[in-house]
């Protein structure tokens, strides 16, 4: 049986920049690899969770055990979004170019998505029943999160 949570891709697509995240750390030690002053994300979505150290220990195996393919598309990523920007700010742009850069980023998104599917998939049966509950609630604040950052824009842009 399939989980089924309203969110739960955004917060495996966290976990997919955590992986990265720890792997850059991997290969530089001396830095931190963290998300603004908040500190490691990996550690802090442990904490929220209250991963065993057991858990933590499998879901950085299955992290360690798909970082080419996740550090393969977040670098096709990057650049396909580069790209993007790229061809909007051109001096002749136009709406077919940036069309044709945002498919690009599209596709690339498509894949990450599959990505995330196969770290769902082998993250979510290491999690307790209260586990997966933690991370709908996690999923919704962030949601309300966005939400409010989204209000705020709106309301500074209506001013």
């Amino acid at each position: 049986m399939r989980m089924k949570t309203k969110y739960l891709v955004p917060l495996l697509a966290a976990a997919i920049v955590a992986g990265g995240l720890l792997i850059a750390h991997a290969a530089n030690p001396d830095r931190s690899p963290g998300l603004g002053g908040h500190g490691p994300l990996l550690p802090r979505l442990a904490r929220k969770l209250a991963l065993t150290g057991d858990q933590r220990q499998q879901i950085k195996a299955v992290l360690v055990a798909d970082k080419d393919p996740i550090i393969s598309v977040l670098t096709r990523l990057h650049a396909a979004h580069k790209q993007l920007r790229e061809a909007i700010e051109a001096d002749h742009a136009t709406a077919d170019s940036v069309r044709a850069a945002a498919a690009q980023v599209a596709a690339v998104e498509a894949d990450l998505a599959v990505e995330r599917l196969k770290l769902h998939d082998q993250i979510v049966p290491l999690l307790t029943p209260d586990q997966k509950l933690k991370v709908v609630v996690l999923e919704d604040q962030f949601d309300t999160f966005l939400d409010g950052v989204i209000a705020k824009i709106s309301a500074g842009l209506s001013k």
